[in-house]
């Protein structure tokens, strides 16, 4: 074999070189091209995340507008129940108590269909109901009873709450405010046992409930624990016959001894109202006596643990 002269190795040595370089060239471009496809495929991928951030955007302002619209619908329909509430309320007192009022603060409410009334207060249909209003005299205070049959508040499905209410009267320029008389409620018992139940309580001055009303009417206010449920839902009860009740409220404004409230629930309310008041002024007469310093409560003469109640 012949041996490669130098010429000819160097031939050799500069294609190797020549070829090497044609592959760095290529390789190079190659990579040039990689780093533009990369750049390529960076670009989209921003232009991706903008998209997707933007979308995430849209998303969050669709959601925004679907929990304003979940709340707007919210309000109309707490709205539209509680303007059924009045409405009922205002069928309500139309029914049971059309044409009756009374003007010397003392007013009879005659309360019908109490189990119905009771159901719906258990199931938030309507969970109070109000008394026609009636009058301290004919240019007087204008007052109505509240009462939740279910009760309220804390009582709420264990007592009968009755609350006392001050509304928006035509003369109430010419009146003192606050109203300060003493309010006393009567649950009659409709049977010849006459256990009827008494409780009062004396308004607090300082309460918006009875400063001069700025609205319809002032916030109810009262006694809240009036009547243990227990007893209105004993079978055979004497506060409620023939599904019916009768509760009293009376305006203290003669400062009426204690010990002569029972007799005045007893007076026949057939009685003209003349004879009524002769009947009370002389029963309050035997009982007057130096008043001592007054509470803001006054304790039923009946205590609720003492009644039978049938079970």
């Amino acid at each position: 074999m012949k041996p490669l002269e130098d010429n000819d190795l160097w031939d050799l040595q500069k294609n190797d070189y020549a070829e090497l370089i044609d592959a760095l060239s290529t390789l190079g471009d190659g990579v040039a091209c990689l780093h533009n496809d990369n750049v390529e495929i960076h670009k989209n991928f921003v232009q991706l995340l903008s998209n997707i951030m933007e979308q995430q955007k849209q998303i969050e302002k669709v959601k925004k507008s679907e929990e304003e619209n979940s709340q707007l619908i919210s309000a109309v329909d707490m709205n539209n129940n509680i303007l059924q509430t009045e409405l009922a309320t205002i069928k309500q007192i139309l029914s049971d108590n059309s044409g009756s009022s009374s003007f010397d603060g003392s007013f009879i409410w005659k309360i019908t269909d109490v189990t119905g009334k009771l159901a719906n207060a258990k199931n938030g249909q309507q969970q109070s109901i109000y008394s026609s209003p009636f009058y301290s005299s004919p240019t007087g205070y204008k007052m109505c009873m509240r009462l939740y049959l279910n009760g309220d508040g804390n009582a709420k499905g264990t007592h009968m709450s009755l609350f006392f209410v001050v509304m928006r009267g035509d003369y109430d320029a010419i009146l003192t405010w606050p109203f300060n008389h003493k309010v006393t409620f009567f649950l009659y018992d409709q049977t010849s046992v006459r256990r009827h139940i008494i409780d009062s309580f004396r308004p607090d001055p300082k309460s918006n409930s009875f400063l001069r009303p700025k609205s319809n009417m002032n916030i109810a206010s009262g006694i809240s624990k009036f009547l243990p449920l227990s007893i209105i839902q004993s079978e055979d009860n004497p506060y409620v016959r023939d599904d019916c009740m009768f509760i009293r409220c009376l305006v203290d404004f003669e400062s009426l001894p204690k010990m002569a409230l029972p007799f005045l629930i007893g007076v026949n309310p057939g009685l003209p109202l003349s004879i009524q008041s002769k009947l009370i002024q002389s029963e309050i007469e035997k009982h007057r006596i130096p008043s001592s310093t007054s509470t803001s409560r006054v304790e039923s003469p009946i205590k609720l643990e003492d009644l039978k109640v049938n079970k």
